[in-house]
């Protein structure tokens, strides 16, 4: 049976990450219908920032030499220790059991938002190994920052999520997918009126592109 985690990280209820993240969930489980789906709003159920527990929990599995996220629970030796694995434990579990991670998240200030980064903070350790999995990560942004825009050298929201997944997750560029909405900010901003056009036609091409992603996973 295979699984999909989809991960939202958008602080609006209403947004085009989520439309588009939603897209690509209902396409995915249209075709797995024997599939299982996990929903986790990071922004609705935010995850804490790690604490010191965290970072003793990471030390002596790097020291160690754990690799096998099954024996990372060895780590606990102190009260403070085991309540920062109760944070941990859920959303790792979710994350290893998933096949597919569908993760939508908006470009907050040319990067990620705090709530995603808590999240892959919480779920990240050494020498820790994803490859096998598919991960397809739909955004929204208020500006253009694709190739060949002017502000694209100050795109690190799929910059840094296409790095981190590589180097240290271990997962191929052929496992990753990249899909959304620029512009958005269009809609609001008077002086990107002369580009609501050019939203528009993004939109739908994410919408479209989602279905087919959500299908193909």
């Amino acid at each position: 049976m295979t699984t999909l985690l989809h991960t939202d990280a958008s602080a609006r209820r209403k947004s085009f990450s989520r439309e588009v993240g939603d897209a690509v969930a209902a396409a995915w489980r249209a075709s797995h219908p024997g599939g299982t789906y996990v929903h986790r709003d990071l922004a609705r159920t935010p995850v804490p920032q790690i604490g010191e527990a965290w970072t003793e929990l990471c030390d002596y599995v790097l020291e160690h030499r754990i690799a096998d996220t099954a024996r990372y629970r060895e780590a606990v030796r102190t009260p403070a220790q085991e309540a920062a694995w109760a944070v941990v434990e859920p959303l790792l579990s979710e994350l290893v059991a998933a096949d597919t991670v569908l993760i939508a998240t908006p470009m907050y200030n040319c990067s990620i938002p705090a709530s995603l980064k808590a999240w892959i903070d919480q779920v990240t350790f050494p020498r820790m190994s994803l490859a096998g999995r598919r991960f397809a990560v739909a955004y929204a942004r208020g500006g253009a920052y694709g190739p060949g825009a002017p502000r694209h050298p100050y795109d690190h929201q799929e910059r840094y999520l296409r790095d981190f997944f590589a180097g240290h997750f271990a997962v191929p560029e052929e496992d990753m997918t990249f899909l959304g909405t620029e512009l958005v900010n269009s809609l609001l901003d008077p002086a990107l009126a002369d580009r609501r056009g050019a939203h528009d036609a993004s939109r739908a091409a994410a919408l479209e592109a989602a279905r087919k992603t959500g299908e193909s996973l």
